[in-house]
Formats: C-alpha cells, sequence, structure tokens
C-alpha cells in the first residue's frame, strides 16, 4: 500500500470455503493490508455432505478460525458469518447485508457476485489469486478423492481438523453409488 492510500473501514469477503486453503488465507492477509476489518461470508450455510460442499458450515468457520488464529490474524479484526443462499441474484446483496456488520467494499474474484454487489452500489475489487491451479478446494476435494497429497494445501491447522473429523473418509463415501458403471467427480 503505498503511503497516498488510505485503509477501508471494513470490508466483506464471501466464499464457500470447502474446504479453506491456503489461497484463502493468502488472500485474508492482502485484504488486511488494505482494510481495517474483514466479514467473511461462509456462503451457501446451509449446504452440506455433498461433492461440492462436504462440510457444513459450522465446520468451515471453525477451519477459518484455526487458519487466521495459526497465522496470528488477530481476532479482533474478523468475523465470520454463515449466509444461506436465497437462489434469487436481484435480492442476494439485500440478503447478505441483512446478515452482516456494515462494510465499506467487497473483495471477490467471483463475475457474478462482483456484478451483483456492484450494481447495488457498492465498490468491488479483486484479490490477487495465489497459485490458483492448485489452491482451489475442487482441486483438494479431487486430490482427497484420488489419495492424492491434499493436506499441503491447507494451513496445518486445518488438515489436522478435516482430519479430526473425518473429512476425507465423508468426501469418499459421498462419492459412493449405489448404480452400476457410475462415477460422480468433485
Amino acid at each position: 500500500m503505498n503511503f497516498m492510500e488510505k485503509k477501508v473501514s471494513s470490508v466483506l469477503f464471501v466464499g464457500r470455503f470447502q474446504p479453506f486453503h491456503l489461497g484463502h488465507l493468502h488472500a485474508v492477509k492482502y485484504i488486511l493490508k488494505k482494510a481495517n476489518e474483514i466479514v467473511i461470508v461462509v456462503g451457501s450455510a446451509q449446504y452440506s455432505h455433498t461433492l461440492e460442499n462436504p462440510f457444513t458450515a459450522g465446520e468451515r468457520i471453525t477451519m477459518i478460525r484455526l487458519a487466521l488464529n495459526g497465522a496470528e490474524i488477530d481476532p479482533a479484526v474478523y468475523c465470520t458469518i454463515p449466509v444461506p443462499d436465497v437462489n434469487v441474484h436481484k435480492v442476494w446483496v439485500a440478503h447478505v447485508s441483512a446478515y452482516t456488520p456494515n462494510f465499506d467494499k467487497v473483495f471477490t474474484n467471483e463475475p457474478l457476485t462482483s456484478r451483483l454487489f456492484k450494481e447495488a452500489g457498492f465498490k468491488v475489487e479483486g484479490v490477487p489469486f495465489f497459485d490458483r491451479d492448485i489452491y482451489s478446494a475442487t482441486e483438494i476435494r479431487r486430490r482427497i478423492l484420488a489419495n492424492e497429497n491434499w493436506m499441503q494445501l491447507v494451513p496445518k491447522t486445518v488438515a489436522r481438523f478435516i482430519m479430526k473429523i473425518h473429512g476425507p473418509d465423508r468426501i469418499i463415501e459421498l462419492n459412493q453409488t449405489d448404480k452400476p458403471s457410475s462415477v460422480k467427480k468433485a
């Protein structure tokens, strides 16, 4: 940040965090260089126990807390709020705003989230990707299914938590089917 830039007060960062990985941690650190506090929205909060959304909102909030505490990020500068989907794009921003404290800006790289917040009059800024080809929740879930090393892609505290709740077993079981010759992918 150059000396002419001023930190904004509070910003919003939306994600599903299925699971929270090192790319997310990198994004939070980047955002906190530009803001005094961050409201982390755990989106699609009502979904869990599917291949795309294997973890509950509570588990995802725990992952975020563990990762940020492990990175020595002061809990006073962030809050984590679960927000369920409404599946009506025109009212989604108002829905998110109803769940969260006030915020001055939104950080996102997701095109629909960006468009909806811009149309609602919010300032939106992208976050530089951190090795996006490997730091992706989809890649982590794929590696779990392929029995490949996924733990290197998440903070150590998150890896321990996922193992504690038997997350890999859950994802593997969710991939099973009772139909012959059918294979699901994360």
